[in-house]
């Protein structure tokens, strides 16, 4: 079984969720961490995705060399946490972190960087074998995964195989399918005229919009397939016909040609509609990220089985219906699942993580690099 220190583990955690580190501010918590891994041996180079995303911080990608021999093992967290995320007072209970009921606790995913942390000091306190290692600490990744979207592709093509510990869960579930999503943005143009004089006159965009929606097929669509309608704005006054509502949409599908038939029919909706009442639709779609899926019997998958099973854990394989930075670094090419770490109640102020949970993780993480095979 592996071990590791649980006491030092939970004091980093405990250091590490009082640093803010709202997204696009995560300066502070990035110096944090690099003043640690420095010291460790990590060579560590920082992205511009700072100055493209209108943050303070990029992207960490930090290198530990190990034996040639083993395959390079890509290890990814992010940096930022939601709202409301500033003045963090960690309540450490008997068996459990909680927040002190009035912000976030960020064990999302501040857990894992203390678990990748730890993991880097056990294996070599331990003089544990283990290949090259590439902890690739993202920013922004709750605002729509921007750090790993900007990320240059060509400082992580060496690696063989990558583990996100970012997933919710139990100890052992190993996320190894996440769907595409696409964002749909509409702009649907009407007619302005006086809601009181001359009502006959306008043509309401509000109105067509909402006429669009109620034809679209949205919610489930099928089991790999999901749509809907997040924000609406338009209107400026009750007393005139709105000339003008904007539309923020989504759609996510495991599969590429269902999510693309999935868009394609909420476009021509409300273009049909707006075109058939005399207004006009303006309809942009835009990639997010990839789709990935991983066989059982692929080698990233059995690594991560073979992983928990080491460490008393019964691995489960699942499918999600969200994305996560695994998404982009499959579609980098690196072949990546998604581990769970244990916390409960993310993007809440009731989030909490039980301290067995979170050694556990760390002892996952540390078995992850103990159950590769020599390269061929």
């Amino acid at each position: 079984m592996v071990k590791v220190n649980r006491e030092r583990l939970i004091r980093q955690f405990v250091e590490l969720v009082q640093i803010d580190s709202h997204s696009r501010e995560e300066r502070q918590m990035a110096d944090k961490v690099i003043g640690i891994l420095q010291p460790l041996g990590f060579d560590i180079h920082e992205d511009d995705t700072g100055a493209k995303v209108g943050g303070n911080t990029g992207n960490l990608i930090c290198r530990l060399q190990g034996d040639p021999v083993l395959p390079t093992l890509l290890f990814t967290c992010h940096l930022d946490t939601v709202h409301p995320g500033r003045g963090i007072k960690p309540q450490l209970l008997e068996d459990r972190v909680t927040s002190d009921g009035t912000t976030i606790l960020g064990a999302d995913d501040k857990a894992g960087v203390a678990g990748l942390i730890e993991m880097v000091r056990v294996l070599q306190e331990q003089k544990l074998p283990h290949g090259n290692i590439v902890l690739v600490l993202t920013v922004c990744e709750e605002v729509g995964l921007l750090g790993s979207r900007q990320l240059n592709g060509d400082l992580i093509k060496d690696a063989d195989y990558g583990f996100a510990f970012d997933s919710n869960g139990p100890i052992g579930r190993i996320v190894t399918k996440g769907p595409s999503q696409a964002r749909v943005e509409v702009v649907v143009h009407g007619k302005t005229a006086h809601a009181g004089v001359n009502p006959e006159a306008g043509i309401s965009a509000i109105k067509l919009a909402s006429q669009a929606i109620s034809r679209m097929k949205l919610g489930r669509i099928d089991a790999e397939t999901t749509a809907n309608i997040g924000m609406i704005n338009g209107g400026v006054a009750t007393n005139i016909v709105p000339e003008r509502v904007e539309i923020v949409a989504e759609a996510r599908s495991l599969v590429q040609s269902k999510l693309d038939a999935q868009t394609e029919h909420m476009k021509a909706t409300f273009e049909q509609t707006a075109r058939e009442a005399g207004g006009r639709a303006e309809v942009k779609i835009i990639s997010m990220y990839p789709a990935f899926g991983h066989a059982d019997e692929d080698p990233v998958v059995q690594i991560a089985r073979r992983a928990a099973e080491s460490i008393g854990v019964e691995p489960v394989t699942e499918s999600s219906g969200g994305g996560s930075d695994a998404n982009v670094f499959n579609g980098l090419g690196v072949p990546t699942v998604n581990l769970a770490i244990g916390y409960e109640n993310i993007h809440t102020v009731d989030e909490y993580i039980l301290l067995d949970d979170l050694e556990k993780a760390c002892q996952l993480m540390v078995a992850v690099t103990q159950q590769v095979r020599k390269k061929a």
